[in-house]
């Protein structure tokens, strides 16, 4: 709280009597309290006012750049996150279609050492070989008695 003391110098008459040699008011003066009209507390509240807004103009600054850039890094982490996913299916995709590749390539290489070596030719000559007859026929004997089988439990 401002307080200010009224200066005695403002406040100090003097009559010009021929009786008074000295002015007749000489204490100090009994006013005190907070007044809006001192030119000292006029700067002084006004420089603390000018601060203020200024301070206050840089929070207001400082609080928008921090949503506009809260907002930009939001739709960066959105972007990244379709970009991820488009990525997770292309190497989805990659790894069957490297199975597939594999395969194929397997079946080549087999292909191809067939080739290499000529194990599977044709032949030159066909053989031709009649029928054998079986030596014996087949007796298939029936049983005439069955084993039973004890049941235990239920």
């Amino acid at each position: 709280m401002n307080t200010a003391r009224v200066r005695q110098d403002d406040y100090n008459y003097s009559y010009t009597q021929t009786s008074y040699t000295q002015s007749p008011i000489t204490q100090a003066p009994v006013i005190e309290g907070p007044f809006y009209y001192d030119k000292e507390n006029l700067v002084k509240e006004m420089a603390i006012r000018r601060v203020n807004k200024t301070l206050s103009g840089l929070l207001t600054m400082l609080i928008l750049t921090a949503f506009v850039s809260y907002y930009s890094a939001m739709t960066n982490e959105v972007t990244l996150n379709k970009l991820r996913r488009q990525i997770t299916t292309l190497n989805e995709e990659n790894s069957e279609l490297q199975n597939q590749l594999d395969r194929l390539k397997s079946f080549n290489n087999v292909d191809d050492k067939m080739g290499e070596y000529n194990l599977l030719q044709k032949a030159a000559k066909v053989i031709e070989v009649p029928a054998v007859a079986p030596a014996a026929p087949i007796e298939t004997k029936k049983e005439t008695t069955t084993a039973f089988n004890w049941a235990i439990g239920y």
